[in-house]
């Protein structure tokens, strides 16, 4: 479940001026604090999200990452094994092997 931060609008509680509370993201936001039941305010958060940032990366991962290289002709980046380094969109036998990386 998501972590909300609020705010009170006047000078706070036990809770503090400002609190966080775990709460599903379908529960209606807070206008009164659980706590003391004066006026809050939701803040905006700040969050991360951690993603593969090189070629060597995604294929570890086993993403398959195609870069356009001419009209209907891919390079497969991160091809593994026996797979083409090129995918030609006329020739199905250079489709990457994605079988091979997905599974249950």
């Amino acid at each position: 479940m998501p972590i909300y931060e609020y705010e009170h609008t006047g000078d706070g509680c036990r809770l503090g001026k400002s609190f966080e509370w775990t709460q599903s993201m379908s529960s209606e936001k807070f206008n009164i604090c659980p706590e003391c039941d004066e006026p809050v305010k939701r803040l905006v958060s700040l969050f991360s999200v951690s993603t593969p940032k090189t070629n060597s990366d995604l294929k570890n991962l086993g993403f398959t990452k195609l870069v356009k290289r001419d009209d209907g002709v891919y390079e497969n980046v991160t091809a593994t094994g026996k797979e083409s380094k090129i995918w030609d969109a006329g020739k199905p036998e250079t489709l990457p092997d994605l079988k091979s990386k997905i599974g249950d």
